[in-house]
């Protein structure tokens, strides 16, 4: 397995799998609009997007999006997206891409990285706890959806 940074000569690769996480999601598929969503994040510096390959193949992707902890005064990170093709699903890509943004926001010298997930994602709930992720049971998180 490796893992790399996704750059502008990546973007193609990641643009089927981001486009496939979101049709998990319940989106409708817009490989258009993906590579423009993708494209204005790198192009921006607005987040940064692991991308996995097996043999070769680019199978899974993460994607870290910064923000701050003021009380801190350190920056953290929101792993707002995970993904790994169905048929590269229970070989330790996944894991691998989490412990790849573990990596990257310990070089940072993050506060903390955190994540959110339905609570009838089991699978990834497994996951998380696996790698050393909590639930945080010490803060609300509040939400307004438009």
């Amino acid at each position: 397995m490796n893992i790399c940074t996704v750059t502008q000569a990546t973007i193609g690769e990641v643009v089927p799998l981001f486009n496939a996480y979101r049709e998990f999601y319940g989106q409708a598929t817009d490989l258009i609009q993906a590579e423009q969503f993708i494209q204005e994040r790198v192009e921006k510096e607005q987040s940064i997007m692991f991308l996995a390959y097996l043999d070769g193949e680019a199978v899974g992707f993460a994607q870290l999006f910064p923000i701050f902890s003021s009380v801190a005064m350190k920056r953290a990170f929101i792993l707002n997206d995970l993904f790994v093709a169905g048929h590269a699903r229970k070989q330790g890509v996944a894991k691998a891409l989490i412990d790849q943004c573990y990596v990257y926001c310990q070089q940072e010298n993050a506060r903390y990285m955190m994540l959110e997930t339905a609570k009838d994602n089991v699978n990834a709930q497994k996951l998380y706890e696996k790698v050393g992720m909590t639930i945080d049971d010490h803060v609300y998180y509040y939400s307004i959806y438009w």
